[in-house]
């Protein structure tokens, strides 16, 4: 039997985790069993390793970050390796140029393409355990290219894919995948199984427990996933194919927040705009979410939508280049004391359509009231009533004048 396991940062994020990781894998390993473990950087090594660039240059370019951010991965497999050794097993680690992981070169958002397996095989024949980077490929110009936040999930799919393996594990810090994220709403219940289609729009809705790749490509190669808990030994979440029918028909709920919202104010309002500028921002490898226009007045409309928070100066920097004036930006909400999240996506749209008709149809004014609409509704627990205007204007008021130093209680 060929079982790849996966292991998130926080379950090797010391001394101690990593031993324990080594511990359950050579578990395994004495049950005659193939075993490839693929790792994530250690804790917050990442965020660490992306601080020490900005220290160095504000605006780095993607092909050196993602030379410096592989290394993140070497750290972990290479110590991993030690670890397993010091155990009496045998074990290798490779990189992603070591197993030859193919992907485009979309610096910071590479797909994987293909992998060979040679490398690994003829490892697992010499009865090793293989420990493989995650996160992480080379191009056909032997360039380190990296998959995006949560690439270690798709690592970990593809190779089971190739490897045509028995089973693939994904461990987390939670022991599986939940009706909600169980740190911020205490009645969220786990779930024994999901379907790739429900858990895919989790993921996609901003879900952390799995990357939405590796769930496209584990439903697509027909690769059965279990979410589990690296710090327990109790059963996970089965990601299938397809579930026995359920009571409550809503699978789960889901927040994002890595989203920043742009709103583009003033263009033509004729066929094949908005097609003109998402295409402006596909060439630039940037993916756009939630997207709401407005209805066309004097042959000019507004289109505002969503990216993530982290490609957010590449969409800007191409939408300025390509539509200079008619971009406007509105800054989060850093400091708000999160109560309850659910609802405040309909509290942005309100507040939103509030503006456009308290303003007259300013764009950018609606957009500073969904977005004091939507951090407000935060703060409450439950349905909230609609909040007296003049203290939303205040609240957007304090926002601009005081900025991420704002904090908002209730």
């Amino acid at each position: 039997m060929l079982v790849v396991k996966k292991f998130g940062g926080t379950s090797v994020g010391n001394k101690d985790r990593i031993m324990n990781v080594a511990k359950r894998c050579i578990e395994d390993y004495k049950k005659g069993n193939d075993v490839v473990v693929v790792l994530s950087a250690m804790g917050k090594m990442t965020d660490e390793l992306i601080a020490k660039a900005k220290e160095i240059n504000p605006n780095p370019s993607r092909r050196e970050m993602d030379m410096l951010l592989t290394t993140g991965e070497q750290t972990s497999v290479s110590l991993m390796a030690m670890a397993m050794d010091s155990l009496g097993v045998p074990a290798v680690s490779l990189n992603a140029f070591q197993v030859a992981m193919h992907t485009t070169s979309v610096y910071s958002n590479a797909r994987i393409k293909r992998i060979d397996t040679d490398r690994i095989m003829n490892e697992l024949e010499q009865r090793k355990i293989v420990i493989v980077t995650g996160f992480q490929g080379v191009d056909q110009f032997d360039n380190y290219t990296t998959l995006g936040r949560g690439g270690s999930d798709t690592t970990a799919v593809a190779l089971a894919a190739a490897l045509h393996a028995d089973a693939c594990e994904i461990y987390t810090d939670v022991d599986g995948v939940y009706t909600a994220d169980p740190r911020k709403v205490s009645e969220a219940k786990k779930l024994n199984e999901i379907t790739y289609d429900e858990m895919l729009e989790m993921a996609t809705l901003g879900a952390g427990v799995l990357h939405n790749r590796s769930v496209e490509l584990a439903k697509k190669h027909g690769v059965a996933l279990v979410v589990r808990s690296s710090l327990t030994t109790e059963e996970g979440t089965v990601v299938k194919e397809s579930v026995k029918s359920r009571d409550n028909e809503i699978s789960g709920v889901a927040g994002d927040d890595d989203a920043a919202r742009i709103a583009v104010m003033g263009i033509e309002d004729t066929p094949g705009m908005a097609f003109k500028i998402f295409n402006v921002l596909a060439k630039k490898n940037v993916n756009v979410d939630m997207i709401l226009q407005s209805v066309g007045h004097n042959d000019k409309k507004d289109i505002s939508f969503t990216v993530k928070e982290e490609e957010l100066d590449i969409a800007v920097k191409a939408l300025e280049d390509y539509l200079p004036d008619s971009y406007y930006e509105e800054k989060p909400y850093e400091k708000i004391e999160v109560v309850d999240r659910i609802g405040s996506g309909d509290a942005y749209i309100s507040g939103f359509l509030y503006g456009l008709l308290k303003e007259n149809g300013n764009c950018q004014a609606a957009l500073e009231y969904g977005n004091a609409a939507s951090a407000m509704k935060n703060t409450v627990s439950g349905d909230m009533l609609w909040t007296d205007p003049q203290e939303m204007q205040q609240t957007i008021e304090m926002h601009h004048n005081i900025g991420q130093d704002f904090e908002m209680k209730r």
